[in-house]
């Protein structure tokens, strides 16, 4: 298994500076990582430093609370793209899941999907898991499916727990071979990554991917 594929290496911290960015590519090109996971504002800066790579950018979009409008949704997704973003990792409204107010939902989450240039960019869908049921979740996962959304995400990694495997399990028991999971929050070891792909992940969102690399454990760290 080519663990190293199935990770995101993510740096989503307020301060994060330049030369934190560039550590995190040079990390992600000597462990061949799928892709780095920052926020939008480096975006060019990593494209620079990965450009003769098949290491991709992953950006955020509403990030972290969701609570933002589809408007400005739909245009940090524009811009990111015209910065070279490859994927796109946005928060759901969990104030209109939580209410059920599912077409709101629906349309908060096509709103970024359509700015993708015909499926050339993917579109991960960050719920919070630790804030909902699992009728919740699934629903969620239903309505990313019915959004043609490229995967569903445990979690932000900012709020009170991350990815758990029972969860990765529901979320790819309700998404089948439509959409893939990607396990973000607390993997900080290879024995959690495994874990996580095993119930069902397909990519890994974590700060860790060097460590899970070394086979070594990190402590108190949830991204």
């Amino acid at each position: 298994m080519q663990i190293n594929k199935y990770i995101d290496h993510t740096l989503l911290k307020s301060t994060a500076t330049q030369a934190d960015i560039k550590k995190l590519c040079e990390e992600a090109l000597e462990y061949n990582f799928f892709s780095v996971c920052i926020n939008p504002y480096w975006i060019k800066y990593a494209k620079t430093l990965l450009k003769d790579s098949d290491v991709k950018v992953c950006t955020v979009i509403g990030f972290p609370l969701g609570a933002n409008s589809s408007i400005n949704k739909k245009a940090e997704a524009i811009q990111a793209i015209q910065d070279g973003a490859d994927e796109l990792d946005m928060v759901i409204n969990n104030g209109l899941l939580l209410g059920e107010n599912y077409s709101e939902c629906l349309k908060d989450m096509k709103s970024v999907k359509e700015t993708t240039n015909n499926n050339k960019v993917l579109v991960k869908i960050i719920l919070e898991n630790c804030l909902l049921t699992n009728e919740q979740i699934k629903k969620a996962c239903e309505l990313a499916l019915e959004a043609k959304i490229d995967f569903v995400k445990t979690s932000t990694g900012f709020s009170e727990h991350g990815a758990t495997i029972e969860h990765v399990k529901l979320m790819k028991q309700t998404v089948g071979d439509n959409a893939k999971v990607k396990a973000a929050g607390g993997v900080r070891s290879y024995e959690d990554a495994i874990n996580m792909i095993e119930a069902g992940a397909s990519r890994l969102g974590t700060s860790n991917g060097v460590a899970i690399m070394k086979n070594k454990k990190v402590d108190g760290q949830n991204y």
